[in-house]
Order: C-alpha cells, then sequence, then structure tokens
C-alpha cells in the first residue's frame, strides 16, 4: 500500500506592507511614470489622495485605490516587454526594504519546512519575482491579460480569485498538499481578514485600524515595528 505524501504545514503572508515596507504597485506605477510608459500625467489620478494620506486626512487605502485606478486606466496598450524592463528595475531597486519581523520570520518558517504562500494585489510579474527572492514556494497576485501582440488589454484576469484571500488559501491547501495545522498567517489590512481566520496562529503586522479593532475582538497577536524596535501589544 502507497502511503500519501505528508501534508506541509502553510504559511501565508501578504507582501505589500507587510514584508515589502511600501506597495510593489505603488513603486511600480511611479517607475513606469519615471522611464516614460506611463505620462507624468498619471500622477494626477491619485495626488489628491496621496497628499491627504501624507497629511493623515485621509487613509491609505484610499490613496493605493486610485493607484488602482491610475494603473488599471493606463495599462492597455503597454508593451510586455516594456513592463518587464521596468518591473525589474523596481524589483533590483527595492528587494532588501522590507520589515526586519516579517522577514526574520520568513527564514525561520522556511527553515522549518513550512510551504510559503505569499498573497498581493500588485502585477504577477513583480510581485512573483519579489516573493521568490524571499524563498516563498507560491504567489497568487494580479494577472494581466495580453493580446497577441504580447501587449496588455487592460484586463485583469481571475478576479473572482485574486480579490478573496480565503479562496486563494483554501485553492493552494487542496494543489499543493498542505495542512492548516499549525498554520501561520500575517496581514496589515482588513483585505487578509479572510484568510487571518483560517490560519491556526494569525498575526497583525502594522495593522491598520479596521484590522486592529477586529485583532483585538478575536484576540489576535498584534505586533508593530517602528523604527529599530519590534513591539507586540497585548489585545
Amino acid at each position: 500500500m502507497v502511503k500519501s505524501p505528508r501534508k506541509r504545514k502553510v504559511a501565508v503572508f501578504d507582501i505589500d506592507g507587510t514584508i515589502f515596507r511600501s506597495s510593489l504597485l505603488i513603486e511600480l506605477v511611479e517607475a513606469l511614470i519615471l522611464e516614460g510608459v506611463f505620462s507624468a500625467s498619471v500622477r494626477r489620478i491619485y495626488a489628491r489622495e496621496y497628499r491627504r494620506w501624507l497629511d493623515r486626512k485621509d487613509s491609505y487605502e484610499k490613496y493605493i485605490s486610485a493607484v488602482v485606478v491610475a494603473f488599471e486606466k493606463n495599462i492597455k496598450g503597454v508593451r510586455e516587454k516594456d513592463f518587464l524592463r521596468v518591473a525589474q528595475k523596481v524589483i533590483v531597486f527595492h528587494q532588501n526594504r522590507v520589515y526586519r519581523y516579517s522577514r526574520d520570520l520568513v527564514k525561520d518558517l522556511r527553515k522549518k519546512k513550512y510551504y510559503l504562500l505569499a498573497i498581493s494585489h500588485s502585477p504577477f510579474y513583480v510581485a512573483a519575482k519579489f516573493a521568490k527572492q524571499l524563498g516563498f514556494d507560491k504567489t497568487y497576485s494580479r494577472l494581466l491579460e495580453m493580446d497577441r501582440n504580447r501587449r496588455f488589454t487592460g484586463t485583469t484576469l481571475y478576479t473572482d480569485l485574486i480579490y478573496d484571500k480565503a479562496k486563494i488559501l483554501r485553492r493552494a491547501i487542496e494543489k499543493e498538499n498542505l495542512t492548516l495545522k499549525g498554520s501561520i498567517g500575517v496581514g496589515d489590512t482588513e483585505s487578509d481578514i479572510s484568510f487571518l481566520k483560517m490560519v491556526e496562529r494569525p498575526i497583525c503586522f502594522n495593522p491598520n485600524q479596521t484590522l486592529y479593532r477586529i485583532a483585538k475582538k478575536n484576540r489576535w497577536p498584534v505586533v508593530v515595528e517602528r523604527k529599530d524596535v519590534i513591539y507586540r501589544i497585548k489585545t
């Protein structure tokens, strides 16, 4: 009788703001503008939200949502090779700009043979390469449709999956022979709540206000990294 392969424990991480100290999408859009792939006028789409976030008059979520709009409105017609060239520059420039807490946790879990799953709403071209350099086994992120001439159509594929992180985790568990026993999840906003509810050890890292309220309600661990200090907050 052939034994079934042993299931691996899974650790799932959001990337933007949880591992990377910014948003890969924001840095990508800025780089596309600097490289002349996007017009400089694209910044107008999110300039107001950016200023209001800097002045702490509005939320980061509104700012990043405006950046998403800017990206989706301007990616149509861009050649894949131009996009890849810029994406690679973003990865090289930002590859070490990560939080110490999450970076060290990833290293520790990799040594313990966890299956490392990364989830991001940033484009796959940049998110997957960024995560691979940190040792992740699999990345789920924004997939962009292309036409026969290798230009982007402006359509994001599989949106029903990518915007449901619990569905992503369930899919990975089924496809990769994983188990939720001993599982770990790390997220920073309310979009991560669905997978944090699934894992045995949810960690709210640098949470926004919405996630922090949920963490207090569920008594989830909260970790904050500020400058060179890591705080663990009782909930």
